[in-house]
């Protein structure tokens, strides 16, 4: 099938890298062969030869996304700190790189145990607009942006920091972490940004069965630079997991939209209570950039992601977390099963504890992944935990 200009996002979701092979299969099958034979030697039959450099589902997966992100490349990983790993290790040694301050923990980790081991500086801002003019300099090479944030959920205005960036130096290349609204809800590249990256695992897969990462790009230098070191890294997803990534695409659309409408009921509910101190849900007309969010999210959804502070401390966010019915008690979001964290001691526990609270989470702070359950139950299970702690 040709895909039109005009088609919408549903209509690629389900049929972008959707290849029919020789068989006129619809659901195309899993290529699980290392090697391809070829005609003559440097002859291959077709366009591939070796799997780690390429495989018919990586390719599939790796167009189906580049056309979800409104992009020209695509590559796929086998994690998300994959991709991570190989933005970074594209810089020259000796580059300084920039990132919000509030950033998923495997990425903190990266940048401050791993980055300077190949001669990569990174500093960390819970502010770029106002101090970006102050970090950025002349070998400043990178700029990291998470919106929303992980896991007190700030969202940047993509379009300023990036022009304010360039504008400082034109060279720096500008990388947004999507995972928290996946491609359905937002489409960095389309606010000039050079990469935009996921965690596949999260909701692009939406099934906690996959661990894979992506990236897409309108810049043609960047992709063969990145598919490069892809290939030379060997960083790369099994074909299942590639098919498995494509099959999950292909709902996204319904699954991020449900879990975003369920999570602003919950949203306003968790406002309300007396047991809470805080709530950072985007989708709410109370979050500090909900104008942004406005502007730059489709609908102006607010996501599947929702942290709140409950009262009580450490020992309430515990006792929260081991009360629920339905949100399971674990690690990862964007599935379609609802899950919950205490990221202080999970996700960003290697995050030493004055950096965690500068950005916001601290010991009270509970991170929700909105599944897609029914919505009055996911409500009634939040309402009945929060009853066993103290208002």
């Amino acid at each position: 099938m040709v895909l039109e200009a005009s088609d919408k996002f549903a209509t690629r979701a389900i049929h972008a890298g959707a290849h029919v092979d020789v068989h006129g299969s619809v659901i195309e099958p899993i290529s699980l062969s290392t090697t391809f034979k070829q005609s003559a030697p440097a002859q291959p039959l077709g366009e591939y030869e070796y799997s780690r450099s390429q495989n018919p589902n990586r390719k599939n997966l790796e167009d189906a996304i580049a056309s979800l992100e409104n992009g020209k490349h695509g590559l796929a990983f086998s994690s998300g700190s994959a991709a991570t790993a190989v933005i970074l290790q594209s810089l020259p040694q000796g580059s300084h790189a920039v990132s919000i301050g509030d950033v998923y923990g495997g990425t903190h980790r990266y940048f401050t145990k791993v980055a300077n081991a190949h001669g990569v500086d990174v500093s960390f801002t819970n502010n770029l607009i106002k101090d970006l003019p102050s970090l950025v300099k002349s070998n400043t090479k990178l700029l990291w942006i998470e919106s929303p944030t992980n896991p007190t959920l700030q969202i940047t205005d993509i379009a300023l920091v990036n022009k304010t960036a360039k504008g400082l130096n034109k060279d720096i290349l500008v990388v947004v972490d999507n995972t928290f609204l996946s491609p359905y809800l937002s489409n960095p590249l389309d606010l000039g940004v050079d990469i935009v990256v996921h965690s596949a695992t999260k909701y692009i897969n939406g099934h906690s069965d996959v661990v894979l990462g992506v990236l897409a790009t309108n810049d043609t230098e960047i992709y063969q630079k990145l598919q490069f070191l892809q290939n030379a890294i060997g960083a790369i997803p099994s074909p299942f997991d590639a098919w498995l990534a494509h099959r999950g695409l292909k709902t996204l659309h319904l699954r991020v939209r449900q879990a975003a409408i369920t999570a602003t009921k919950i949203a306003e509910f968790l406002r309300s209570s007396d047991r809470v101190v805080a709530v950072n849900y985007p989708g709410l007309d109370s979050h500090p950039n909900h104008d942004v969010v406005l502007r730059q999210h489709r609908d102006g959804l607010g996501g599947g992601m929702v942290s709140f502070r409950i009262k009580g401390g450490a020992e309430s966010a515990a006792k929260f977390s081991s009360s629920t019915r339905l949100f399971t008690l674990a690690e990862s979001l964007g599935g379609i099963e609802s899950l919950l964290e205490v990221p202080a001691i999970m996700t960003h526990g290697a995050i030493p504890e004055d950096q965690r609270e500068a950005s916001g989470v601290y010991d009270d702070l509970i991170r929700l992944s909105v599944g897609i359950e029914d919505t009055e139950d996911l409500l009634e299970d939040v309402k009945q935990a929060l009853q066993t702690v103290k208002a």
